[in-house]
């Protein structure tokens, strides 16, 4: 029996997730039984937590940003919890870079930004916010 390791198939399947099984198979050199069985493994273990879509944001004329927030020690979990349970925002991440959380938010455009920062910012425990304006998905 071939192998093939799961971080090729993530890789493969990163690349383009709509590749039917039977391609995934051929490329392999597997069967398409073993291609499905393995999927099904990685979905049951969570690596792989679902299939979406990429946007081009650029033409469905949204305004990427990525906006840094810091808090004070006692609301970052409150923090957190408000910003996750908000629409306007794509990816949540706890960072331990320069901001303690990282969020990514798609706008009309820079007035609407501005408006979501402001809000981000009114949010109790906030005491900080950088914003960043994403130009040009380079990869």
């Amino acid at each position: 029996m071939v192998r093939f390791s799961n971080s090729d198939l993530l890789e493969l399947l990163e690349k383009d997730s709509r590749m039917s099984f039977t391609k995934i198979a051929e490329h392999f050199g597997v069967s398409e039984t073993a291609v499905r069985k393995r999927v099904a493994q990685l979905i049951e273990k969570g690596i792989i937590d679902g299939f979406t879509i990429k946007l081009n944001p650029k033409k469905v004329n949204f305004l990427i940003g990525i906006i840094g927030v810091d808090t004070l020690p006692e609301s970052y979990f409150k923090v957190i919890e408000e910003l996750r349970n908000d629409s306007n925002v794509k990816t949540l991440f706890t960072s331990s870079g320069d901001h303690m959380i990282l969020l990514e938010y798609w706008g009309k455009d820079n007035k609407e930004m501005k408006e979501y920062i402001s809000k981000v910012e009114s949010i109790e425990g906030v005491v900080k916010v950088c914003p960043a304006v994403l130009l040009n998905r380079i990869k």
